[in-house]
């Protein structure tokens, strides 16, 4: 209708003698001139594919073909079923796919996860110029789920190890690895996090949290710095049904290459240990020893015999460093002498009762002694200062009589503060509020000196811990 009234105006315009002015040009804005793709500006600045067409040909595929013995039918897995159809395993051959990273070009070693190459009978690693080759396994580490291949290749490129205690949370890094073996295939996102543990996944847990994309397929793969550094390799990841949501972990360069020059020179990580068992020191453990700072590893048990007694380590000392590197945990305890060489010498920073100590360990193999004790078990009567815990001299059916002397924690009433603070049925108190108890009565008498606030340092099951009880 608008269009149709325009139009009746104009002749109407036209009827009276009035002209419509003539249509002014419009100046045309000079068009850019197209040439061949040697005219694009350069785009160094903006891509990856400077950096990725460096470290991409260190990135490898891995095949693995191993048996797998099964039974004829799935119903056969049934107890009924077995018991009248003893019929014999039939093998089978499983391929799994991974991916890796060449850390020597020269030698052919070939980094990637133990779970890659588990129980594999060959592996076959495919270059990304396409060439294949059977590698060997060197040697492998379960607790860290590392592992060491070799081939014999020319004209390879591996990637440098960059320290990996240098990343901040932030850092842009990128994965490159076979997903789902689609071939190799680079994804970009950030560190998200740093020193993840606790998950699980692994025996000695440090991981590098990203959100760059890793799949099935990925692990073993390298994670990588924008100037293509090798800091991390890609393990795990968290996600519904396997696939990828923006969570995924890779193992520390720095962790990887202590394992990595183990297992090229004994063809295995041959650990020794402290002799400690060690907890985090929580808030209510610190405010119970009087410490402002809330980090570092709680000594809750020296193993007799151990390295860390004959060093002079005592139940109750704060571990802050080991060799100069602070100590944020447990675990970071843990893994720091879990990398450590049988036979090493480590320097721990230790605060004992409020003084800092250096106390110089020698990691070793050690073997647990027993105690020996012809304690009797009596039951002694419940303490007020434990309201709701019944205690009582180690019971000789205890899984610790003869191992350790203290007092047994019969029962615990549920919800006294006790139970609150995870005190439980069967612990073995060894001490309270840094008072050492080998029996009933030392215990009343430990009570009777005791604040509002107790601390208890106890033996469960192999391990031992302090609990705070208000």
């Amino acid at each position: 209708m608008r269009r149709l009234s325009a139009i009746m105006l104009m002749l109407a315009l036209g009827a009276c003698g009035q002209r419509p002015e003539p249509p002014q040009p419009v100046a045309t804005p000079p068009q850019p001139t197209v040439s061949g793709p040697a005219s694009l500006p350069p785009l160094t600045g903006y891509s990856l594919a400077p950096m990725l067409e460096k470290v991409l040909p260190a990135v490898v595929n891995i095949s693995t073909q191993s048996t797998v013995r099964t039974r004829r039918s799935p119903l056969l897995d049934d107890p009924f079923f077995r018991h009248f159809f003893d019929l014999p395993e039939m093998p089978r051959q499983a391929q799994n796919l991974g991916s890796g990273v060449i850390v020597d070009a020269k030698a052919g070693y070939i980094l990637t996860n133990h779970h890659v190459v588990e129980d594999a009978d060959e592996i076959t690693i495919t270059l990304r110029d396409r060439r294949s080759f059977p590698a060997k396994l060197v040697g492998a580490d379960p607790d860290t789920d590392l592992a060491l291949l070799k081939i014999e290749a020319d004209n390879l490129s591996a990637l440098e190890l960059a320290d990996s205690d240098r990343l901040r949370v932030g850092d842009f890094a990128v994965a490159i690895g076979n997903p789902f073996g689609l071939g190799q295939t680079v994804t970009y996102g950030i560190i998200s996090a740093l020193g993840r543990s606790d998950l699980g996944i692994e025996g000695f847990e440090n991981f590098i949290q990203t959100d760059a994309s890793i799949n099935p397929g990925n692990s073993g793969g390298a994670l990588v710095t924008l100037e293509g550094q090798l800091i991390g390799i890609n393990t795990a990841i968290i996600g519904p049904n396997g696939g990828n949501v923006g969570i995924g972990f890779a193992i520390p360069s720095n962790m990887a290459r202590e394992v990595m020059n183990q297992l090229r020179e004994h063809g295995e990580v041959r650990r020794g240990q402290l002799g400690v068992l060690v907890q985090d020191l929580t808030p209510e453990l610190a405010q119970a020893f009087n410490l402002k700072d809330r980090q570092g590893a709680v000594v809750a048990q020296v193993l007799p015999g151990s390295p860390a007694e004959k060093a002079g380590v005592r139940t109750g000392d704060i571990v802050l460093a080991v060799n100069g590197r602070a100590v944020h945990s447990a675990n970071a305890l843990r893994n720091a002498i879990g990398m450590t060489r049988r036979g090493a010498t480590v320097a721990l920073d230790i605060l004992r009762d409020g003084r800092a100590l250096k106390i110089n360990v020698k990691i070793e193999a050690i073997e647990r002694q027993r105690a020996s004790t012809d304690q009797p078990a009596q039951a002694g009567p419940t303490s007020r200062r434990l309201s709701g815990v019944e205690l009582g001299e180690i019971e000789r059916d205890h899984p610790l009589a003869g191992i350790e002397q203290g007092v047994q924690v019969y029962s615990v009433q549920a919800g006294s503060p006790a139970a609150r603070a995870g005190l439980r049925e069967g612990d073995i108190i060894l001490s309270i509020d840094r008072k050492r108890v080998r029996s009933v009565k030392e215990a009343e008498a430990a009570l009777k000196d005791a604040g509002e606030r107790l601390l208890l340092h106890v033996r469960r099951g192999e391990g031992a811990l302090f609990i705070v009880i208000r």
